[in-house]
Protein backbone atom coordinates (compact mmCIF):
# COMPACT_ATOMS: atom_id res chain seq x y z
CA UNK A 1 0.00 0.00 0.00
CA UNK A 2 1.39 3.48 -0.74
CA UNK A 3 1.74 6.28 1.39
CA UNK A 4 -0.63 8.98 1.21
CA UNK A 5 0.76 12.66 -0.01
CA UNK A 6 0.46 14.31 3.32
CA UNK A 7 2.96 11.34 4.77
CA UNK A 8 5.12 11.81 2.23
CA UNK A 9 5.02 15.20 2.72
CA UNK A 10 5.48 14.92 6.58
CA UNK A 11 8.04 13.38 6.26
CA UNK A 12 10.09 14.64 3.69
CA UNK A 13 9.79 17.90 6.14
CA UNK A 14 11.49 15.65 9.19
CA UNK A 15 14.20 14.58 7.00
CA UNK A 16 15.19 18.16 5.98
CA UNK A 17 14.82 19.58 9.59
CA UNK A 18 17.63 16.23 10.75
CA UNK A 19 19.46 17.48 7.41
CA UNK A 20 19.80 20.47 8.97
CA UNK A 21 21.83 19.27 12.26
CA UNK A 22 23.07 16.06 10.01
CA UNK A 23 25.41 17.74 7.09
CA UNK A 24 26.91 20.32 9.56
CA UNK A 25 28.23 17.95 11.63
CA UNK A 26 29.24 15.40 8.76
CA UNK A 27 30.85 18.13 7.21
CA UNK A 28 32.55 18.99 10.64
CA UNK A 29 33.52 15.55 11.05
CA UNK A 30 34.42 13.85 7.64
CA UNK A 31 37.24 17.00 6.77
CA UNK A 32 39.15 16.15 9.81
CA UNK A 33 38.64 12.68 9.70
CA UNK A 34 40.11 12.13 5.99
CA UNK A 35 43.10 14.59 6.59
CA UNK A 36 43.61 12.40 9.93
CA UNK A 37 43.58 9.07 7.49
CA UNK A 38 45.75 10.70 4.82
CA UNK A 39 48.32 11.84 6.82
CA UNK A 40 48.32 8.38 8.94
CA UNK A 41 48.59 6.60 5.66
CA UNK A 42 51.00 8.73 3.76
CA UNK A 43 53.35 7.71 6.67
CA UNK A 44 53.72 4.54 5.78
CA UNK A 45 53.98 2.74 9.26
CA UNK A 46 50.19 0.69 8.32
CA UNK A 47 52.03 -2.41 7.07
CA UNK A 48 50.49 -1.95 3.94
CA UNK A 49 52.48 -2.27 0.73
CA UNK A 50 53.15 1.28 -1.27
CA UNK A 51 50.62 0.98 -4.11
CA UNK A 52 47.91 -0.59 -1.75
CA UNK A 53 48.49 2.65 0.56
CA UNK A 54 49.01 4.58 -3.06
CA UNK A 55 45.07 3.98 -3.69
CA UNK A 56 43.86 4.53 -0.10
CA UNK A 57 45.66 7.64 0.06
CA UNK A 58 43.87 9.03 -2.87
CA UNK A 59 40.45 7.49 -2.00
CA UNK A 60 40.68 9.66 1.14
CA UNK A 61 41.37 12.66 -0.97
CA UNK A 62 38.77 12.43 -3.32
CA UNK A 63 36.21 11.25 0.34
CA UNK A 64 37.86 14.90 1.27
CA UNK A 65 36.82 16.86 -1.81
CA UNK A 66 33.46 15.41 -2.01
CA UNK A 67 32.77 16.42 1.48
CA UNK A 68 33.95 20.13 0.54
CA UNK A 69 32.83 20.34 -2.62
CA UNK A 70 29.42 18.65 -2.58
CA UNK A 71 28.27 18.38 1.23
CA UNK A 72 29.67 22.17 2.34
CA UNK A 73 29.24 23.58 -1.40
CA UNK A 74 25.96 22.17 -2.49
CA UNK A 75 24.04 20.44 0.45
CA UNK A 76 24.63 23.06 3.38
CA UNK A 77 23.82 25.68 1.22
CA UNK A 78 20.87 23.98 -0.25
CA UNK A 79 19.67 23.07 3.47
CA UNK A 80 20.31 26.42 4.90
CA UNK A 81 18.62 28.42 1.82
CA UNK A 82 17.42 31.74 3.27
CA UNK A 83 21.72 31.97 4.57
CA UNK A 84 22.51 31.07 1.31
CA UNK A 85 20.54 33.33 -1.76
CA UNK A 86 23.62 35.65 -1.84
CA UNK A 87 24.69 32.63 -4.20
CA UNK A 88 21.92 33.03 -6.94
CA UNK A 89 24.56 35.92 -7.56
CA UNK A 90 27.50 34.37 -8.11
CA UNK A 91 27.95 32.86 -11.70
CA UNK A 92 29.93 29.81 -11.11
CA UNK A 93 27.63 26.76 -10.71
CA UNK A 94 28.24 25.23 -14.03
CA UNK A 95 32.06 25.08 -13.04
CA UNK A 96 30.89 24.51 -9.32
CA UNK A 97 29.49 21.12 -11.16
CA UNK A 98 32.14 19.71 -13.37
CA UNK A 99 34.42 19.61 -9.99
CA UNK A 100 31.68 18.14 -7.80
CA UNK A 101 31.54 15.49 -10.39
CA UNK A 102 34.77 14.85 -11.25
CA UNK A 103 35.90 13.76 -7.53
CA UNK A 104 32.82 11.80 -7.48
CA UNK A 105 34.31 9.88 -10.23
CA UNK A 106 37.24 9.20 -9.01
CA UNK A 107 35.91 8.62 -5.52
CA UNK A 108 34.12 5.76 -7.21
CA UNK A 109 36.44 4.58 -9.68
CA UNK A 110 39.15 4.57 -7.14
CA UNK A 111 37.40 2.22 -5.08
CA UNK A 112 37.71 -0.27 -8.25
CA UNK A 113 40.95 0.42 -9.06
CA UNK A 114 42.47 -0.85 -5.24
CA UNK A 115 39.68 -3.65 -6.03
CA UNK A 116 41.05 -4.78 -9.43
CA UNK A 117 44.96 -4.58 -7.88
CA UNK A 118 43.77 -6.67 -4.73
CA UNK A 119 42.24 -9.35 -7.72
CA UNK A 120 45.62 -9.31 -9.87
CA UNK A 121 47.56 -9.24 -6.27
CA UNK A 122 45.86 -12.94 -4.93
CA UNK A 123 44.71 -14.01 -8.57
CA UNK A 124 47.40 -13.41 -10.86
CA UNK A 125 50.76 -13.99 -9.76
CA UNK A 126 52.64 -13.99 -13.21
CA UNK A 127 50.84 -10.24 -13.53
CA UNK A 128 51.78 -9.30 -9.97
CA UNK A 129 55.08 -8.03 -9.93
CA UNK A 130 54.27 -5.90 -13.36
CA UNK A 131 50.91 -4.45 -12.41
CA UNK A 132 51.04 -4.27 -7.78
CA UNK A 133 53.78 -1.37 -8.09
CA UNK A 134 53.43 1.93 -6.74
CA UNK A 135 54.28 3.46 -9.82
CA UNK A 136 51.80 1.89 -11.88
CA UNK A 137 49.45 2.58 -9.24
CA UNK A 138 50.72 6.26 -9.82
CA UNK A 139 50.15 6.17 -13.14
CA UNK A 140 46.22 4.39 -13.18
CA UNK A 141 45.38 6.54 -10.32
CA UNK A 142 46.56 9.56 -12.86
CA UNK A 143 44.69 8.46 -15.70
CA UNK A 144 41.44 8.08 -13.59
CA UNK A 145 41.62 11.59 -12.76
CA UNK A 146 42.00 12.82 -16.29
CA UNK A 147 39.55 10.95 -17.85
CA UNK A 148 36.94 11.79 -15.25
CA UNK A 149 37.33 15.32 -15.13
CA UNK A 150 37.62 15.21 -19.32
CA UNK A 151 34.36 13.05 -19.20
CA UNK A 152 32.47 15.60 -16.94
CA UNK A 153 33.31 18.46 -19.01
CA UNK A 154 29.45 18.17 -20.49
CA UNK A 155 27.84 19.44 -17.10
CA UNK A 156 29.59 23.02 -17.89
CA UNK A 157 27.38 22.97 -21.05
CA UNK A 158 24.33 21.28 -19.59
CA UNK A 159 24.10 23.32 -16.59
CA UNK A 160 23.59 27.43 -16.79
CA UNK A 161 26.09 29.18 -14.32
CA UNK A 162 23.42 29.89 -11.89
CA UNK A 163 23.06 28.10 -8.69
CA UNK A 164 19.09 26.98 -8.20
CA UNK A 165 19.98 26.13 -4.08
CA UNK A 166 17.81 22.58 -4.95
CA UNK A 167 18.39 18.86 -5.98
CA UNK A 168 14.98 18.66 -7.52
CA UNK A 169 16.72 16.88 -9.87
CA UNK A 170 19.53 19.49 -10.31
CA UNK A 171 21.54 21.85 -8.15
CA UNK A 172 22.15 24.56 -10.88
CA UNK A 173 19.47 26.25 -13.40
CA UNK A 174 19.17 24.16 -16.41
CA UNK A 175 17.23 25.52 -19.70
CA UNK A 176 13.49 23.94 -20.53
CA UNK A 177 14.97 22.46 -23.52
CA UNK A 178 18.06 20.85 -21.77
CA UNK A 179 15.37 19.23 -19.57
CA UNK A 180 13.36 17.69 -21.79
CA UNK A 181 16.62 17.12 -24.18
CA UNK A 182 16.42 13.28 -25.49
CA UNK A 183 20.12 13.79 -26.60
CA UNK A 184 21.44 15.70 -22.86
CA UNK A 185 19.36 12.85 -21.31
CA UNK A 186 21.29 10.38 -23.36
CA UNK A 187 24.44 11.70 -21.98
CA UNK A 188 23.26 12.38 -18.04
CA UNK A 189 21.64 8.44 -18.41
CA UNK A 190 25.16 7.19 -19.10
CA UNK A 191 26.97 9.36 -16.63
CA UNK A 192 24.75 7.68 -13.75
CA UNK A 193 25.46 4.12 -15.82
CA UNK A 194 29.11 4.81 -15.91
CA UNK A 195 29.11 5.57 -12.45
CA UNK A 196 28.58 3.95 -10.02
CA UNK A 197 26.28 1.24 -11.99
CA UNK A 198 29.58 -0.23 -13.75
CA UNK A 199 31.77 0.10 -11.07
CA UNK A 200 29.18 -1.78 -8.85
CA UNK A 201 28.90 -4.85 -11.33
CA UNK A 202 33.12 -4.38 -11.71
CA UNK A 203 33.36 -4.48 -7.58
CA UNK A 204 31.34 -7.52 -7.63
CA UNK A 205 32.73 -9.34 -10.02
CA UNK A 206 36.28 -8.80 -8.90
CA UNK A 207 35.52 -10.17 -5.35
CA UNK A 208 33.31 -12.91 -6.36
CA UNK A 209 36.19 -14.16 -8.43
CA UNK A 210 39.05 -13.14 -5.83
CA UNK A 211 37.17 -15.45 -3.30
CA UNK A 212 36.92 -18.00 -5.93
CA UNK A 213 40.57 -18.33 -5.94
CA UNK A 214 41.25 -18.17 -2.15
CA UNK A 215 38.52 -21.10 -1.33
CA UNK A 216 40.59 -23.59 -4.34
CA UNK A 217 43.87 -22.03 -3.40
CA UNK A 218 43.06 -22.67 0.60
CA UNK A 219 42.19 -26.68 -0.70
CA UNK A 220 45.03 -27.16 -2.35
CA UNK A 221 47.27 -25.95 0.16
CA UNK A 222 45.63 -28.03 2.96
CA UNK A 223 46.27 -30.52 0.80
CA UNK A 224 49.99 -29.74 -0.02
CA UNK A 225 49.82 -29.25 4.19
CA UNK A 226 48.25 -32.71 4.88
CA UNK A 227 46.96 -33.85 8.27
CA UNK A 228 50.22 -34.35 9.68
CA UNK A 229 50.33 -30.29 9.72
CA UNK A 230 47.68 -30.30 12.74
CA UNK A 231 44.79 -28.09 12.87
CA UNK A 232 46.80 -25.72 15.23
CA UNK A 233 49.20 -24.79 12.97
CA UNK A 234 49.48 -21.26 10.94
CA UNK A 235 49.94 -20.56 7.28
CA UNK A 236 51.29 -17.43 7.36
CA UNK A 237 50.59 -16.51 3.63
CA UNK A 238 47.24 -17.42 3.80
CA UNK A 239 46.72 -15.52 6.75
CA UNK A 240 47.58 -12.31 5.11
CA UNK A 241 45.20 -12.76 2.18
CA UNK A 242 42.25 -13.38 4.23
CA UNK A 243 43.11 -10.34 6.31
CA UNK A 244 43.97 -8.30 2.83
CA UNK A 245 40.40 -9.65 1.56
CA UNK A 246 38.82 -8.69 4.78
CA UNK A 247 39.82 -5.49 4.17
CA UNK A 248 38.81 -5.26 0.70
CA UNK A 249 35.04 -6.38 1.01
CA UNK A 250 34.16 -4.17 4.16
CA UNK A 251 35.39 -1.25 2.07
CA UNK A 252 33.64 -2.48 -1.40
CA UNK A 253 30.70 -3.27 0.89
CA UNK A 254 30.23 -0.39 2.66
CA UNK A 255 30.76 1.82 -0.43
CA UNK A 256 27.83 -0.50 -2.36
CA UNK A 257 25.50 -0.29 0.05
CA UNK A 258 26.01 3.32 0.99
CA UNK A 259 25.77 4.08 -2.87
CA UNK A 260 22.75 1.96 -4.22
CA UNK A 261 20.18 4.56 -3.32
CA UNK A 262 21.48 7.48 -4.93
CA UNK A 263 22.83 5.26 -8.06
CA UNK A 264 19.02 4.41 -8.31
CA UNK A 265 16.95 7.66 -7.57
CA UNK A 266 19.71 9.56 -9.96
CA UNK A 267 18.59 7.26 -12.87
CA UNK A 268 14.79 6.97 -12.23
CA UNK A 269 14.25 11.10 -11.37
CA UNK A 270 15.94 11.37 -15.36
CA UNK A 271 13.52 8.97 -16.57
CA UNK A 272 10.87 10.73 -15.00
CA UNK A 273 11.64 14.02 -16.80
CA UNK A 274 11.67 12.19 -20.03
CA UNK A 275 8.11 11.04 -19.62
CA UNK A 276 8.74 8.06 -18.06
CA UNK A 277 7.61 8.33 -14.65
CA UNK A 278 8.47 6.05 -11.57
CA UNK A 279 6.74 5.93 -8.99
CA UNK A 280 9.45 7.35 -6.12
CA UNK A 281 8.65 9.77 -3.41
CA UNK A 282 11.35 12.59 -2.92
CA UNK A 283 12.43 11.57 0.50
CA UNK A 284 13.92 8.36 -0.92
CA UNK A 285 16.52 10.61 -3.00
CA UNK A 286 17.13 12.87 -0.01
CA UNK A 287 18.14 9.87 1.54
CA UNK A 288 20.39 8.09 -0.91
CA UNK A 289 21.97 12.23 -0.80
CA UNK A 290 22.58 11.33 2.98
CA UNK A 291 23.70 8.00 2.86
CA UNK A 292 26.15 8.74 -0.42
CA UNK A 293 27.80 11.46 1.82
CA UNK A 294 28.21 9.33 4.66
CA UNK A 295 30.40 6.87 2.59
CA UNK A 296 33.10 9.67 1.91
CA UNK A 297 33.08 9.81 6.01
CA UNK A 298 33.21 5.98 7.01
CA UNK A 299 36.98 4.26 5.88
CA UNK A 300 38.62 5.73 8.30
CA UNK A 301 36.49 3.47 11.24
CA UNK A 302 36.99 0.72 8.42
CA UNK A 303 40.76 1.06 8.52
CA UNK A 304 40.73 1.25 12.33
CA UNK A 305 38.64 -1.59 12.99
CA UNK A 306 40.53 -3.69 10.63
CA UNK A 307 44.22 -2.50 10.43
CA UNK A 308 45.79 -2.95 14.12
CA UNK A 309 48.87 -0.83 13.02
CA UNK A 310 46.43 2.02 12.20
CA UNK A 311 44.77 2.00 14.67
CA UNK A 312 48.03 2.50 16.39
CA UNK A 313 49.48 5.24 14.88
CA UNK A 314 45.89 7.20 15.04
CA UNK A 315 46.11 6.38 18.86
CA UNK A 316 49.74 8.12 18.69
CA UNK A 317 48.72 10.82 16.94
CA UNK A 318 45.86 11.90 19.51
CA UNK A 319 48.67 11.31 22.36
CA UNK A 320 51.17 13.74 20.62
CA UNK A 321 48.83 16.64 20.89
CA UNK A 322 48.21 16.07 24.48
CA UNK A 323 51.30 15.02 25.65
CA UNK A 324 52.20 18.77 24.38
CA UNK A 325 49.59 20.27 25.87
CA UNK A 326 50.69 18.69 29.24
CA UNK A 327 54.20 19.62 28.78
CA UNK A 328 53.21 23.71 27.96
CA UNK A 329 50.79 23.52 30.96
CA UNK A 330 53.40 22.50 32.89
Amino acid sequence: MSLSFMIKLQILWALNDIQKIYYPILAAFGVPVNVVTIVILSRGKCGLSKCVTRYLVAMAAADLLVVIFDLILRQVPIVYWDEFIFLWYVGLCNIHAVLLYAVMDCCVWFTVTLTFDRFVAICCQKLKTKYCTEKTAAVVLGTVTVLSGLKNIFWYFLYKNEYWLSNSPWFCRVTPEVSRSLAWAAIELMHYIFTPFVPFLLIVLFNILTVRHIFVASRARRRIRGPSSGKSSSDPEMENRRKSIVVLFVISGNFILLWVVFMVCSILKRLDYLGYPVPLPTFVREIGFMLQLLSCCTNTFIYAVTQRKFREELRNGVKYPLAMMVKLIR
